[in-house]
Order: C-alpha cells, then sequence, then structure tokens
C-alpha cells in the first residue's frame, strides 16, 4: 500500500470545461487516477424526464479527448460519475457513443466499464408493496405503483460498492450512470486501501473541482492527497489558492445539516474535522468519521410530464405600475379567467417572476425599496402546447393594455425585448420520484457492463 495517493479532478462537471495548462501540470504530479463528475439534479427535472445531456456534446467531447488521451498516457484510471447529467441509459449510451468516437479517431485500446443505474419499475413496485420506499423529506408524497408507471427514466444513485468492482476488475474507464457525487472519487481511495471517511469527504470537496479555492471556479483542477490519518487539497493553477475557510466552506456546500452528510448505505460526520493550512494554496483536512446505516437505501430519481410552458419576458418601467404590480397582476388573471371560463382553473396555472421587485425571493424578500424598473416573467402552463400558448396570449394583452388607476397613457405597460414575444418552452416535468428504497446492499441493483476496445 501506497503512503499517499492523488486524485486529479478536472471541472465541476463534464462539459463545462477546464484549464489544459492545469490539467496538463496536474497529470505530471502523477496522479492516481482522474475523476469527473458529469451530472447533477441542479438543473431541475428536465433534463431526466426529457433524456437529454446537461451540456452540449461538442462540449463533453472536447473535455473528454483531454481527459481520455492523458489518463491513458500515464496508464491510470479514468472515472465518470452520473454521466450524461442524470445517468440514465439514455444519458450514459450518450457519453459512451462520444468515447467510443474518441478511442476510435485516436486508436486507442482500453478496457471500459459501464456501471447502469437504471432501476426496474417492477423491482420499485415490489418495493412499494412491502413497504420498503419512503420520500426524501416529508413533504414529498408516498409514491405509488401509478406514479411509477407514469415515470420515465428512473434511475439511483450507486455508491462506492460497484466502482470497487470495476476497479478491481482492471478497467481503464469507468462509466457510471447515475452515481452519489463523492462516490466515484471516494473509490479510489478506498480501493487504494485508505479511510472509507477521509475517502468520501475527499469525494465530497473533489467533486466540485476548484470550487473550494480562491477564487472558485468550477472550471479548473483541483488535486486531492489521501494519506493514512488526512487528506490535503490544492489547485493546481497558480492563481488560486485552497484556505481552511475556503475548504471548510465547501465541506458545507449542499448539505441540510452542517455536519452530516448522508449517501447510499453511510453516515458521514465532519462534526470534529480539523481544517489546517500548511502552505499559501494547501489545506490538510482529518478527523472525519463515518458509520454505516442498518439498512442500505438508495436515492431514486425519476421525472414525469407535468404540463406544457409558454412564457413572456418584458420590462417595466412606470414606477406607478411597478408600486401596484402585484395588484394589477392579480386583476389580470382574473380577467384572463373570467374570459376563458370554459376552460377549468385546475388546467393551467399563471404565475408571475417580478425580477428587481421580489423576483428571486418572493415573499420572503427583506427589502422594500421600490425600483425605478423591474422584468417581469410570467409564464402559463397547460396540459397542451396550445392552451398554454393560447391563454399566455391574453395575459400579455390584457396585462399590456390594463388600466390601471393613476396611468397617463393609453397602452404599452410592458416593453418586450424582442419579438416573437411570446416562446412556446414545450413540455415540462416534475419529479416524481425523489425516494429512499431499501435494498440488499450497493451492488444488486447497478449490473456492469465490461468492453475491450482493440
Amino acid at each position: 500500500m501506497k503512503d499517499q495517493i492523488k486524485i486529479l479532478s478536472p471541472c465541476a462537471i463534464l462539459g463545462y470545461g477546464f484549464s489544459i495548462e492545469s490539467f496538463v501540470n496536474g497529470m505530471k504530479e502523477n496522479p492516481d487516477a482522474v475523476v469527473v463528475d458529469a451530472g447533477s439534479t441542479d438543473a431541475g427535472p428536465h433534463k431526466l424526464g426529457a433524456g437529454v445531456a446537461i451540456v452540449s456534446r461538442l462540449a463533453c467531447k472536447k473535455d473528454l479527448s483531454v481527459l481520455i488521451k492523458e489518463s491513458r498516457k500515464y496508464k491510470i484510471p479514468l472515472v465518470i460519475g452520473s454521466a450524461g447529467g442524470s445517468g440514465a441509459k439514455v444519458h450514459t449510451e450518450w457519453t459512451m457513443d462520444i468515447i467510443n468516437e474518441i478511442l476510435e479517431e485516436e486508436n486507442i485500446k482500453c478496457k471500459l466499464a459501464i456501471i447502469w443505474a437504471d432501476i426496474p419499475k417492477d423491482r420499485i413496485n415490489a418495493a412499494i408493496k412491502e413497504s420498503k420506499v419512503e420520500g426524501m423529506s416529508k413533504n414529498i408524497p408516498v409514491l405509488t405503483e401509478d406514479i411509477v408507471d407514469e415515470t420515465n427514466n428512473i434511475v439511483a444513485q450507486m455508491g462506492v460498492e460497484p466502482i470497487l468492482e470495476a476497479l478491481e476488475n482492471k478497467a481503464d474507464i469507468i462509466i457510471c450512470g447515475r452515481a452519489y457525487d463523492p462516490a466515484p472519487f471516494a473509490a479510489i481511495g478506498i480501493y487504494n486501501g485508505f479511510d472509507k471517511a477521509l475517502s468520501y469527504h475527499l469525494g465530497k470537496i473533489l467533486e466540485c473541482g476548484a470550487l473550494c479555492s480562491e477564487p472558485g471556479s468550477a472550471k479548473d483542477c483541483i488535486m486531492g492527497a489521501l494519506s493514512k490519518d488526512n487528506f490535503e487539497v490544492y489547485p493546481i493553477n497558480k492563481a488560486r489558492r485552497c484556505t481552511p475557510i475556503s475548504v471548510a466552506a465547501h465541506t458545507f456546500y449542499e448539505k441540510d445539516h452542517p455536519y452530516i452528510l448522508k449517501g447510499p448505505g453511510i453516515v458521514l460526520n465532519l462534526e470534529d474535522c480539523e481544517f489546517e493550512a500548511v502552505s499559501e494554496n494547501r489545506v490538510r483536512v482529518k478527523g472525519s468519521r463515518i458509520e454505516k446505516t442498518p439498512v442500505y437505501k438508495i436515492k431514486l430519481e425519476g421525472a414525469r410530464q407535468k404540463a406544457f410552458r409558454t412564457f413572456v419576458m418584458a420590462g417595466v418601467r412606470d414606477p406607478i405600475l411597478i408600486d401596484k404590480i402585484e395588484e394589477v397582476q392579480n386583476d389580470v388573471v382574473k380577467s384572463v379567467k373570467e374570459y376563458f371560463s370554459e376552460i377549468p382553473t385546475e388546467d393551467y396555472t399563471i404565475n408571475f417572476y417580478n425580477y428587481g421587485k421580489n423576483g428571486v425571493m418572493g415573499e420572503l424578500e427583506p427589502i422594500k425599496d421600490t425600483p425605478h424598473e423591474i422584468g417581469v416573467l410570467f409564464e402559463v402552463l397547460a396540459k397542451t402546447q396550445n392552451q398554454a400558448s393560447t391563454i399566455c396570449s391574453s395575459v400579455r394583452s390584457t396585462f399590456m393594455h390594463y388600466g390601471y388607476e393613476g396611468r397617463k397613457s393609453t397602452s404599452g405597460n410592458l416593453a418586450f425585448p424582442f419579438a416573437p414575444s411570446d416562446v412556446e418552452f414545450g413540455i415540462v416535468y416534475e419529479f416524481s420520484v425523489y425516494h429512499l428504497m431499501e435494498v440488499k446492499d450497493g451492488k444488486e441493483m447497478f449490473p456492469i457492463e465490461y468492453r475491450e476496445v482493440q
């Protein structure tokens, strides 16, 4: 066993791009693996529901070309987490198509491991009948077989177990379907015999690239050096530095608890962690603890079609209208609903977002100052695209000509930045499956396919 291993993380999400100079310099330090996260639910349910990637194919291939050529040059594993963004079969196959293209163009021979993360609906329905499925939080509806049947592309977040198997079978490139973000990084440390808690904690930090540095960036490289009782993180780019505050702050990132981090089959406890500066740009971390959960649970993610959307973006400059914007918008909604009285109100929804005046925080906004101009975004969600566009057009024309008290003109309440003003968005998805499911172990639901590329 080595005294230390290094893991190079090029960026926060595959396809975001990264400094080639930083990456090449990082490879010169002879890391033991290159690991990159490729997915997230940050963009909402659309990517999973629609079966499309987070980034463009061109951007993904640009990143992958560098990562594949360099990792094969140094003969170290390349691990990709949450392929294609959401990690379903369609996203993983999309990623595989790009990888195969690069391997053929560069005449590279290697062993691939594809870890699938799609969960069969009958397996979920069986778990529902056995009361082995629960919501991620109390406000998530109970999962039913009907909801499962209406949902496409149901995946689960894998832990380290299937990735460890792929590493043990000497795969050169490991393409994971949906994965718990720290898991692909943690698997490298655990495979090499290092502490599980430190490996997971390091993975938590590395999965966002250089976002844990100052100035932070999702588009630059970060190195993790894992030792027996600690790990160190540092940016490759000399223009950045890691500090105890920047690394500790990133430890708090995307968690509902300051120091408890739950994952597939594990609970990571960071209460006793210490963050120590060991140089101007390097931080050492120790004190991470971990324990197994009594029952192994995996997080299910699935999206179903909810509605169709049409939206309009416009500007408002009249201080009188701005001052009473919510009142006017309520009157507009009332007028439109009266006009389309033949359409059941439960068939559509009209939403307004007043950017510059509570557009982000809504009623929680503490600053009540009246701005001199605002951007108004309004949308209609309906059962069909035609219905959404018809109602949105009525909202727009009613709003544009609405005669509010104090108005000095006869029209022109809204200033449109482009024509046509109404944008048909298409299908809107919602997370219909966001639940935990009990399983036998961490490998049960994640089959591995090996391919030899000659």
